[in-house]
């Protein structure tokens, strides 16, 4: 006598209509998620400190920048820090949501409490130009990049979504002008690398102005930023 179970047979798989096995769902792929904002500027601050660190060239740094600003998936991203420390084991970038919009305040008498705010902005000139003029949306975050090339942002008629904007700032062997109006708040936050990173700070006098803080590096290049006179933002405290 047999001590032994007998072998219980595999569950089929299960029928169609038709009564033939319907195919088994592939897998998704997880790098085949779009790739947000959130998490480009993720892998962008992970590159700008190897870049401090030494542990990127220049052109290694730039050439990688280009590549992450054109990337449209997270599997594109991942690749671009991989031989770094913050890339060992670390999870793919995924979907992050945007965190819902605070109440707004008025800013150059626009009140943004139900407007939608506008994700940052790419503004990359590798061995060419890029400006941002005129009447122009802005919202918490510009990624502004210069390699080889030049690239302008004027504030001056911008339409400010929020309070607080930051701006990323990378030059390399290139040039990057900024212009602001003269009342608002002007901060600085970047270093120059045998280049120039010059920002002419200036406090606003009026609470709701708006604050703008340009950070990052220039390397090789120029970073400027400074207020143009003559330039206001219209009454700050209208509704």
């Amino acid at each position: 006598m047999s001590l032994e179970k007998p072998d219980h047979p595999a569950a089929p798989a299960p029928a169609a209509v038709d009564g033939s096995p319907e195919p088994p769902v592939p897998a998704r792929d997880p790098g085949a998620v779009r790739a947000s904002d959130a998490d480009r500027d993720r892998i962008a601050d992970i590159l700008r400190e190897a870049l401090a660190e030494g542990r990127l060239e220049p052109d290694e740094h730039a050439e990688r920048l280009d590549a992450l600003y054109r990337s449209k998936t997270v599997g594109e991203l991942e690749p671009l820090i991989g031989d770094l420390p913050a890339g060992q084991g670390a999870p793919a970038p995924g979907p992050m949501a945007a965190p819902a919009p605070a109440p707004g305040v008025p800013v150059g008498g626009h009140r943004h409490g139900g407007l939608r705010v506008a994700g940052a902005k790419n503004v990359v000139a590798v061995f060419s130009g890029a400006t941002r003029t005129g009447t122009w949306r802005v919202g918490a975050k510009v990624n502004a990049v210069a390699v080889f090339g030049g690239v302008e942002l004027d504030f001056t008629e911008a339409l400010f979504e929020q309070q607080h904007v930051t701006i990323n700032a990378t030059a390399i062997c290139g040039g990057l002008e900024i212009r602001v109006p003269e009342n608002v708040t002007l901060r600085s936050g970047g270093s120059g690398i045998m280049g120039g990173f010059e920002v002419r700070e200036m406090e606003a006098s009026d609470p709701r102005a708006p604050v703008i803080t340009v950070q990052g590096v220039a390397i090789m290049g120029g970073v400027e930023a400074k207020a143009v006179k003559g330039k206001r933002l219209r009454d700050l405290s209208a509704e």
